[in-house]
């Protein structure tokens, strides 16, 4: 490297050391470093790493031109990158690919000319881009991993914070839940003029066979209502358990028509459901009341009567029945 320095590349003589600590600093990082002559693509230096990088020795690449060195791609994207240098003067930028023994190697190259008595020289140091692109491609894997996690911690918390809104035994929404929601949509509703219906469930009373197997078997009709009453619902209505027996359910947007013709499908079921305990199959029925909003009832409180109303006459009728609440006659 000293006798690149010395060659008349640079105004002043760089002392030894400084042209050894250089060096030292291009062996480590392992950059290749050469010299040509401007005038004849001569190489006049090549450094330890581009020998190895070509497979040569010294007396191989001094004084031979790309085109020996290269193949024919290479040599054209090499030779206009130092027309370029020369052209404009100040230190010149540009990247390459080589392919070398089955394997590809992108590098970029910063060309540097020299003129001293009356010759141009080239001074070009190639960086191996592998490095850097190796920790820009594991900075991108850490990065995508990092949004994984947080979207992973993100959709945990949404799930246990559904949870607490969830009753254990049914997996339906709690009391809290269904007034909040119930709020919510008659407020919605009273802006928007649309109109939306509550459900009131109830289980009838269980056999006697039923009874005999005791909290397992109430446990387990739970569960199965909880069952119908999730996939006979949308993601946009509330399915809640209200107490130990009653339930309740918020059809938003939904009519006194169309509530009631879902409700009667989800009783049929109920009504058909089998539930296997110790072997033994268990049945149950539910009666349901109805009430829609504005129709049937003009505020909260009126809604939650003609629903208890409706509910109250389809357990007279003897269960397993689903009762409309009444539409008010309103003179004109």
């Amino acid at each position: 490297m000293t006798d690149v320095i010395d060659s008349g590349l640079a105004d002043a003589r760089v002392p030894a050391a400084l042209a050894s600590l250089l060096d030292a600093w291009l062996q480590r990082d392992g950059a290749l470093a050469a010299i040509k002559d401007a005038a004849s693509g001569r190489y006049e230096f090549a450094n330890a790493a581009l020998l190895r990088f070509l497979g040569r020795e010294a007396e191989a690449v001094i004084g031979h031109t790309d085109a020996e060195l290269f193949d024919a791609p290479v040599v054209g994207a090499l030779r206009a990158a130092d027309q370029s240098a020369l052209l404009h003067g100040a230190p010149f930028s540009s990247e390459h690919r080589i392919e070398r023994d089955g394997q590809r190697h992108d590098f970029s190259v910063l060309r540097i000319v020299d003129e001293q008595d009356g010759r141009r020289r080239i001074a070009a140091l190639w960086i191996d881009l592998a490095p850097q692109r190796h920790q820009q491609t594991q900075l991108a894997t850490a990065l995508a991993q990092i949004e994984q996690l947080q979207k992973a911690n993100e959709s945990l918390r949404r799930e246990l914070a559904d949870q607490a809104l969830r009753d254990p035994a049914s997996g339906l929404y709690t009391r809290a839940h269904f007034e909040d929601q119930l709020r919510r949509e008659v407020d919605l509703s009273t802006r928007e003029h649309r109109e939306f219906s509550i459900v009131f469930i109830e289980l009838d009373p269980l056999a006697d066979a039923v009874r005999a197997h005791g909290e397992a078997a109430h446990k387990r009709i739970l569960e199965a209502l909880g069952r119908l009453l999730r996939s006979g619902t949308r993601a946009m209505d509330a399915s809640c358990r209200l107490d130990d027996r009653r339930f309740a359910v918020l059809l938003s947007g939904v009519g006194l028509a169309t509530a009631h013709s879902r409700m009667e499908s989800i009783r049929r079921q109920c009504a058909s459901q089998i539930v296997v305990l110790d072997g033994q199959e268990l049945t149950f029925t539910v009666s349901m009341g109805i009430a829609s909003f504005p129709h049937t009832a003009h505020t909260r409180e009126e809604l939650l009567g003609a629903c208890e109303t409706a509910i109250a006459e389809a357990r007279r009728r003897g269960g397993n029945h689903v009762t409309l609440a009444a539409i008010p006659f309103e003179p004109r």
